[in-house]
């Protein structure tokens, strides 16, 4: 499978839920809204913002609500939220979400860890939130984990994950993206993943979440561009992680990957420097050096520089 590269790529900002969730330092909801807005400016054209799930499973976004209520929206911007069921749905609904996104697994005894359903339990719990979605006139994005490997069962057939996305689109979501959990993707089984995804969902509606454990993130974002892919989610600074698949690293670092997509020539509509401030103020909250290794040449940059 071979295209040429992308003029434009879609990044999804997915560090705001994705990359916060699995923070044990709780950051104050006026935080959380800062970094939104933040990113705003920096000119994403979608931002993961939080997630509707139990504040028992999850302490870090028991906010949801208040976040979403606190962000200055701007036109043109999507702002997303994560939601596990029904219930989830009707909370995000009534925090003024018109995105949602569900999530389920290519392998089983994954999707029993991090959700507590097999695979087609989860499908089932999704078709009462795609009605209501479309009953709302909102978008639904499908989000597949453990599609390059798995941390309990090990390798993931590429049929499989094709079954479990094609599963997804046929609900009406209106793009899947397939995640690296556990960062052991590479070129090969990109390409691979893809050929058969291609078979149940047109390319343009995937997208890719990645994790960079082994340090190949940005080699596979090159191998999902030549797929023919053009959305490509990533996390400010390499926040995030996965608290069920506890080798995963954080995902790929935004600035990481909008430097590369710069360099190539490939529109993405962001400002490197207005992302690297909402980074470095984020990591500030956190007490801690986040992961993304342009960040680092930031910070020497500014180290020389000042007085």
């Amino acid at each position: 499978m071979s295209h040429s590269l992308p003029q434009r790529v879609r990044v999804v900002e997915v560090g705001p839920r994705d990359g916060l969730q699995n923070e044990k330092r709780v950051v104050p909801a006026v935080h959380k809204i800062a970094f939104v807005d933040r990113l705003t400016a920096a000119g994403f054209e979608h931002i993961e913002v939080t997630s509707f799930v139990s504040p028992r499973w999850v302490p870090q976004l028991a906010d949801a609500a208040d976040v979403f209520a606190g962000i200055t929206p701007r036109a043109g911007v999507t702002y997303s939220a994560l939601v596990p069921n029904l219930f989830g749905m009707d909370r995000a609904v009534a925090a003024g979400a018109r995105y949602v996104a569900v999530f389920t697994a290519a392998s089983e005894t994954f999707n029993q860890h991090n959700i507590h359903a097999s695979i087609d339990e989860s499908l089932q719990r999704f078709e009462p939130v795609a009605r209501r979605a479309r009953d709302e006139g909102l978008s639904v994005r499908g989000y597949v984990s453990t599609c390059f490997g798995c941390p309990y069962e090990g390798g993931v057939a590429p049929e499989a994950v094709a079954r479990v996305a094609g599963a997804l689109w046929d609900l009406g979501v209106v793009e899947v993206s397939l995640g690296d959990t556990i960062g052991v993707g590479h070129p090969g089984s990109m390409w691979d993943v893809l050929e058969a995804v291609s078979r149940r969902v047109p390319l343009d509606k995937v997208a890719v979440h990645l994790h960079d454990t082994f340090g190949r993130a940005l080699a596979n974002v090159l191998a999902a561009l030549e797929s023919g892919v053009s959305i490509i989610d990533s996390s400010a600074g390499g926040l995030g992680g996965c608290p069920y698949a506890p080798s995963a690293s954080g995902n790929l670092a935004t600035e990481d990957l909008v430097a590369m997509l710069d360099a190539m020539g490939i529109e993405t509509g962001i400002d490197l420097g207005a992302l690297a401030d909402a980074s470095l103020a984020m990591e500030q909250e956190l007490g801690r050096v986040l992961p993304s290794r342009y960040l680092s040449t930031v910070r020497g940059q500014r180290a020389l520089l000042a007085p």
